[in-house]
């Protein structure tokens, strides 16, 4: 037989803060409160796959991430045509916007350079 809380929601218990309250007595908001903001450290590395997979191209870097309301924006180095010497390699810059999840919604390649030319663009 399953046992029943009998604390209402929203309830301190003795050494439960309520849910949508953090320790220092802020009230969380959105995702927080529901719990579903991810680790940067996990959403990276998921997009990371992901648009490897995707692209079928090696991820060299993510440049930037920042969370936003429905989820992350990313900015991410992709390795587009190896070359040798590895300087003249063609990188590609992607923003990519995921969900909550970490799921890949869009991304669009922004930018396309040589590796030792990170300023001006390639063919």
């Amino acid at each position: 037989m399953a046992e029943h809380s009998h604390q209402r929601d929203g309830e301190q218990g003795p050494d439960r803060a309520p849910s949508h309250q953090k320790a220092n007595g802020s009230t969380r908001t959105g995702h927080e409160r529901e719990g579903r903001r991810m680790a940067v450290a996990t959403v990276v590395a998921q997009a990371r796959r992901d648009l490897q997979d995707l692209l079928g191209r090696p991820v060299e870097r993510v440049s930037s991430v920042a969370p936003d309301q429905d989820g992350w924006r990313l900015n991410v180095e992709v390795v587009e045509l190896e070359r040798i010497p590895d300087s003249t390699s063609v990188l590609g810059s992607y923003e990519v916007v995921l969900d909550d999840d970490g799921e890949v919604l869009e991304y669009e390649r922004t930018h396309r350079y040589y590796r030792n030319r990170a300023d001006g663009d390639a063919p």
